[in-house]
């Protein structure tokens, strides 16, 4: 090819991973290609002339094929991840290049712009590295005040201590921000208003990266801005983005179900449902059960005792899931000193040996088992099960 290619403008932004291999020498092709490569958050490598090098043909996450140069590329040897692309719909059916994708491995022949949304996808999953969504974890409160943004920032926080890349998004607008609660709303990063025009595919990878990152985990949080209305098509955009990365995303709710929260629970693979030991709660944490389980098909109890008096002479653990309707995820003792730890500014379940983390670490360890839910099992646990050996308190955690 002669002149220049926009691929020789492009310039990194910082956010893009290594993308494809293009190799066509149709300029127009090319630049369809380019532009879906952007759209995917992706930068490519260009092969101006077929065939490409022996190492460039096998290390490409993706290599992408012209159909104008498709027939000259029967040498490089047959490798998974490869697409033959056209702009004549007649190439999808043309009986040669049908026969040339089959010498190549091609998975694939198709046209564009038919197939762009196809391809746009196809690259994002190579430059993520297509493999298992992630854990999706929602917890929302059963009444007001149960605990429920604590116990998701512990959750949250105790999978990143293990190693595990971990994403904490914050679901509810009028909760106060859950970069707050873990000592971060200074950080840089994007919040919540940032990401209201999304839509379609966002990649995984730039949204991470555009985060506040603290303590080993990214946050997605409220600014304290006037904004509190995300539209349903954007939150369907950011989760299912960040279920793409894999690893385990952690999703404080609000208790009122409405289309917006409704798009995150389809995103979620099982929901706790925090209930405090009296009657009264249990009460709210029916009619909020009743919502959630419209949309979502696996929620849990989690129950959790509460100070003050006659504290111990509420509903066992049992007798609130039997009266919520639900089944039992496990029981979260009341720790003694969290709310204080929490104004000092320490993150929830950092005591190790605390009711919470206990709790958190034993609720992983399981979710990881196996079981129901579309993303792994989540049995009951207790914090007794989880803490070797600690003494439980009398229940509960502070919202």
């Amino acid at each position: 090819m002669s002149g220049s290619s926009t691929s020789d403008q492009l310039v990194r932004s910082g956010e893009e991973r290594d993308g494809p291999l293009l190799i066509t020498e149709d300029e127009e092709l090319l630049d369809d290609l380019l532009r879906l490569c952007a759209a995917a958050g992706a930068l490519p490598h260009v092969a101006h002339r077929p065939p490409p090098r022996k190492e460039e043909w096998e290390s490409a996450p993706l290599v992408v094929v012209g159909a104008d140069v498709a027939g000259r590329l029967s040498a490089t040897g047959r490798r998974a991840g490869v697409i033959i692309a056209g702009r004549d719909a007649d190439h999808a059916d043309d009986v040669a290049v049908l026969r040339q994708a089959v010498a190549i491995g091609a998975e694939r022949v198709l046209a564009l712009p038919d197939g762009e949304r196809w391809l746009v996808d196809r690259i994002a999953d190579a430059v993520e590295g297509a493999g298992p969504p992630a854990l999706t974890v929602g917890v929302i409160g059963g009444r007001g005040g149960a605990g429920a943004s604590t116990l998701a920032a512990a959750l949250a926080v105790t999978a990143a201590r293990t190693g595990e890349r971990t994403l904490l998004v914050d679901g509810d607008p009028l909760g106060g921000g859950l970069d707050v609660l873990l000592g971060g709303e200074q950080e840089k990063g994007l919040r919540w208003p940032a990401f209201a025009e999304s839509r379609g595919r966002v990649a995984g990878g730039a949204l991470a990266e555009s985060l506040p990152r603290l303590h080993s985990l990214r946050v997605l949080s409220w600014d304290r801005g006037a904004e509190v209305a995300i539209p349903p098509p954007a939150v369907r955009a950011v989760l299912a983005a960040a279920r793409r990365r894999g690893g385990v995303v952690v999703v404080d709710l609000p208790r009122r179900v409405d289309g917006t929260v409704a798009e995150a629970l389809a995103q979620v693979d099982v929901g706790l449902l925090l209930v405090p030991a009296e009657l009264r709660a249990v009460a709210a944490a029916r009619r909020v059960a009743d919502g959630v389980r419209a949309v979502l098909r696996d929620v849990r109890v989690v129950a959790c005792g509460h100070p003050g008096p006659g504290c111990g002479g509420g509903p066992t653990a049992e007798e609130i899931a039997r009266l919520v309707g639900l089944p039992l995820a496990g029981e979260l003792p009341w720790e003694a000193g969290l709310s204080e730890d929490l104004a000092r500014g320490r993150v929830p379940g950092a005591r190790a040996r605390g009711p919470l983390a206990r709790f958190c670490a034993g609720f992983w360890g399981r979710a990881r088992g196996g079981g129901g839910g579309r993303g792994g099992g989540a049995g009951a646990v207790t914090a007794v099960d989880a803490g070797r050996g600690a003494e439980p308190g009398p229940g509960g955690a502070p919202e």
